[in-house]
């Protein structure tokens, strides 16, 4: 594969591609979509793609129930954004699952408790959570990336009444 070096600005309509190309089989995989627009999530559970969803930002609902964001296998360097979206503090949570223990995070969330003011850090146990429920957030940008083809990355910020919480399957 060849390098390309551009002198002037480069464009694109529609954001770019990072994608993997199978050796043996000449398979294309998406990884993650740079630049394009937002994502608006729907309130109910969704399966997300790295075709659709990596890369950009992924706007979370004031849900009318308590919504699952399934993660798609592990990419190294597919890249999730959250960003709670609603325009006051949600009534219901929203859980990041990656499907499996074996697929688990590693990382934090920091927590901003509007009841008392207190900060604190909410860790994965870096060995099987799989799980992040962020409950009742009044703000939150939660980034999860694929460290490679097991595990998950995990960082952010959550405000609100109640912390978030990793947990297994």
């Amino acid at each position: 594969m060849a390098n390309t070096t551009f002198s002037g600005p480069v464009r694109s309509e529609n954001g770019f591609k990072t994608i993997t190309k199978s050796a043996t089989t000449g398979a294309v995989t998406e990884i993650s979509t740079v630049g394009g627009a937002p994502v608006a999530l729907a309130d109910g559970d969704v399966t997300l793609t790295n075709a659709t969803h990596s890369g950009r930002v992924l706007v979370v609902p004031d849900g009318t129930q308590d919504n699952t964001y399934t993660l798609p296998s592990p990419v190294a360097g597919a890249m999730f954004t959250f960003v709670y979206g609603g325009a006051a503090a949600d009534a219901t949570d929203f859980i990041v699952d990656a499907g499996s223990d074996t697929n688990f995070f590693i990382g934090n969330v920091a927590f901003n408790d509007t009841d008392d003011g207190a900060a604190s850090v909410v860790f994965a146990d870096g060995n099987s959570n799989s799980k992040l429920q962020v409950n009742v957030p009044g703000s939150a940008v939660i980034n999860i990336m694929a460290k490679d083809s097991t595990n998950w990355y995990v960082w952010g910020s959550v405000t609100g009444a109640t912390a978030p919480a990793f947990a297994d399957q």
